[in-house]
């Protein structure tokens, strides 16, 4: 995928898969690229804040925790947003999460909402 000005990329391994998420996120559905993140585990978080719970309707979401082993990997979704779209995202994760910048299997360099205090 190419970067265009004022373009992010962000990995996407949970609810932001979803339509309805989307939708209610960024007001449109997402073009993306199926990926993967090497290196991290797939946790459970439970949520608790009820606009999140309304559009995902999943009380516990999966979050990633970092291993730093080699066979771990999670696979996922790489979308394009806008700088804007990228905040709304932020919105959107609750305090468990926190963004960080990885690079993803297919070498794409993109942001991932990691559990808080970890990267």
């Amino acid at each position: 995928m190419e970067k265009h000005p004022h373009t992010e990329f962000l990995f996407s391994y949970g609810t932001l898969q979803q339509l309805q998420v989307q939708l209610d996120t960024f007001g449109r559905a997402l073009s993306g690229k199926a990926d993967a993140l090497v290196g991290y585990q797939l946790a459970q978080v439970r949520i608790t804040d009820p606009a999140v719970l309304a559009s995902s309707g999943q009380e516990y979401h999966p979050i990633l925790r970092y291993s730093g082993e080699p066979s771990d990997q999670v696979t996922g979704t790489v979308f394009v947003l806008s700088a804007a779209e990228l905040a709304a995202a932020d919105s959107y994760e609750v305090d468990d999460y926190q963004r960080v910048a990885v690079t993803l299997l297919s070498g794409q360099a993109a942001w991932v909402y990691v559990a808080a205090g970890k990267n």
